[in-house]
């Protein structure tokens, strides 16, 4: 059975990567695509590719029109909520790749997945080896207290932290011991040198930098007494890494009812 796919930011730095190979797959197929600086022109020939026989169009209602299994949204966080709702509220299920979602934003897409009966899967990061990170990182926090985040992005991204960053502080937080520092609150001085707390149970700080040359690195720095673990991601300077653990995603995520967060998630069962 063939799972159709409407592909939104399908001109986008990842979606230039997911076009070929979803055109390559057996299983899958493109039915749909946006991208408002492209509408109207085949999707082949606005990447640079052969004609693939897919119109593009200006936003997702009209890609809505054809007859689709899977939203996958790789576009900016000022829309992606949007997109997801819509698509399930049409009967899809969604892949979301576009970071920048808050708790009440994956809450919202959480209860309208479940009254739809469809699935949805989102992740800061669709790299395997980013999801090791994540993995990695869960399995050392069950032994060292202490741990924060340094989260590397070039200039110009648009939300911080990065999405890999977020998720990566939200599940420590709900795991890990009591830290050994001292609280930002019994801090003096100029307390936003100390980062951003992120999760809910046990926050963790988070520190972002923002500069030239880096495409998009984390890392989590555990410390104990007189030694330090430092577990970090780099990112290369294309797409190609998140391509496998998408087409995962897509292929996986009719399995369960409601949303699931992290690729870790198929990973692990």
């Amino acid at each position: 059975m063939t799972t159709r796919i409407i592909l939104t930011g399908a001109t986008g730095w990842v979606g230039r990567a997911l076009v070929p190979a979803i055109a390559h797959t057996g299983d899958l197929a493109l039915v749909g695509a946006v991208a408002r600086g492209a509408a109207g022109r085949d999707l082949g020939e606005a990447i640079g590719a052969r004609r693939l026989g897919v119109t593009v169009s200006a936003n997702l209602a009209e890609a809505l029109a054809a007859p689709a299994d899977v939203l996958v949204d790789y576009t900016h966080p000022d829309v992606v909520k949007h997109h997801v709702l819509q698509a399930l509220a049409h009967g899809l299920h969604a892949v979301i790749g576009t970071s920048g979602l808050g708790a009440d934003d994956l809450g919202r897409i959480d209860t309208a997945a479940r009254a739809q009966q469809r699935g949805v899967i989102v992740a800061g990061n669709f790299s395997i080896t980013a999801t090791l990170l994540k993995l990695f990182a869960l399995t050392a926090a069950r032994y060292l207290a202490d741990v924060e985040i340094i989260d590397y992005a070039p200039p110009g991204k648009p939300d911080t932290p990065s999405g890999t960053a977020r998720e990566l502080a939200e599940v420590l937080a709900a795991v890990r011991q009591p830290s050994t520092s001292l609280p930002v609150d019994h801090l003096g001085g100029i307390r936003e040198t100390r980062g951003g707390a992120v999760g809910a149970e046990r926050p963790v700080q988070v520190h972002s930098l923002r500069l030239p040359s880096y495409v998009l690195s984390c890392e989590a720095v555990f410390g104990a007494p007189d030694e330090r673990l430092t577990i970090r991601h780099d990112a290369g300077s294309s797409a190609v890494p998140y391509v496998a653990g998408t087409l995962l995603a897509v292929r996986r995520v009719g399995d369960q009812v409601g949303l699931r967060r992290g690729l870790d998630t198929l990973m692990t069962g």
